[in-house]
């Protein structure tokens, strides 16, 4: 009665591991689908407007990258365990081990290494602001950035200077001016918003300008946003890295759990097997099949014998001899 509970508790574990890890992977390869073709439909609409080159600023790129990943990594412990194939398995937790590695490095050259980055993104930035009217992807984000942080530009208002458009050595009526998502005008429903508020703004002091529009830059803007709100930025972590840990210890505690079961099944000590006087190119495999797979009674090599003439089950732990006919 003792074994027979045993065993249930056994199966019981082995199959929720299964389960579990089966539907996590199944999630996210369908989530990394729906990302996928996100990103083909929005890579498809930038070709056809030919926008931005750069791959920080480009979202399409972003989507393509991270649907490709999710699926490619989440496929691939899909069919680990439903197959209950280790070396899949294996391949799926050491993946994501190095990817979660690996967003644990950026995070750590981000907090230690702030300024480095900083220049990075604003370069890329300056570089998005150069085709802000091309992309119009980049334009709404930008634009959401600037309102929802009350900011302007990358590292400040000045760098809407390397705008075609907005540079003060161009013609036109934003010549030298700010879009309006960096004004501070309080929109009210039904009016029309002034698109012009920022005019003749690049060309003057940030004095003049803090009841006008915003001077501060938006990398510094969402720099203090995550310092100021530090629990919701632990949180966005937390939330980030925290299906990753899940599927490492799934895949982990399957994989442990598929190399005990093969060890406790497999009864045979091949230490204990020798072959004497035998040429594989004699054997008779009639029966194998064209994959050479298929079982035969007695099976296709000779069992092993001692000096005496007797031979040995190798399947028995006992390794009795039994008498040979």
């Amino acid at each position: 009665m003792a074994r027979s509970s045993d065993q249930k508790a056994f199966l019981f574990y082995y199959y929720c591991l299964k389960f579990s890890l089966s539907v996590y992977s199944t999630l996210f390869s369908i989530i990394g689908l729906v990302i996928l073709g996100i990103g083909i439909y929005a890579e498809a609409e930038r070709q056809m407007h030919k926008t931005l080159e750069g791959i920080f600023l480009a979202p399409a790129i972003i989507l393509l990258l991270l649907g490709i990943g999710m699926f490619a990594v989440s496929f691939i412990g899909m069919v680990g365990s439903l197959r209950d194939n280790r070396t899949l398995l294996k391949m799926f937790f050491w993946i994501l081990l190095a990817i979660f590695i690996i967003q644990l490095l950026l995070i750590f050259i981000e907090f230690f290494f702030e300024n480095k980055m900083k220049e990075l993104i604003h370069a890329n930035l300056q570089e998005g602001i150069k085709h802000y009217y091309d992309d119009l992807d980049f334009k709404n984000i930008l634009d959401f950035v600037q309102k929802k942080f009350y900011c302007c530009g990358g590292d400040d208002y000045s760098d809407w200077e390397v705008n075609l458009y907005h540079a003060c050595n161009s013609t036109g009526p934003l010549a030298c001016g700010v879009p309006y998502t960096c004004c501070k005008v309080k929109e009210v429903p039904g009016e029309v918003r002034n698109t012009l508020c920022g005019y003749q703004t690049l060309n003057k002091e940030r004095l003049e300008l803090i009841d006008i529009i915003y001077v501060r830059g938006c990398i510094h803007a969402i720099s203090l946003w995550f310092k100021d709100n530090f629990e919701a930025t632990l949180g966005i972590v937390f939330a980030f890295l925290s299906p990753q840990v899940v599927g490492l210890f799934l895949s982990w505690f399957y994989w442990t759990k598929l190399d005990d079961i093969l060890s406790q099944s497999d009864t045979v000590d091949f230490r204990l097997l020798q072959i004497r006087d035998f040429r594989f190119k004699e054997l008779d495999l009639r029966g194998a099949g064209w994959c050479l797979c298929l079982p035969r009674e007695g099976g296709y090599i000779p069992v092993n014998t001692d000096e005496d003439g007797d031979t040995y089950n190798m399947g028995d732990n006992n390794l009795e001899p039994q008498c040979k006919v």
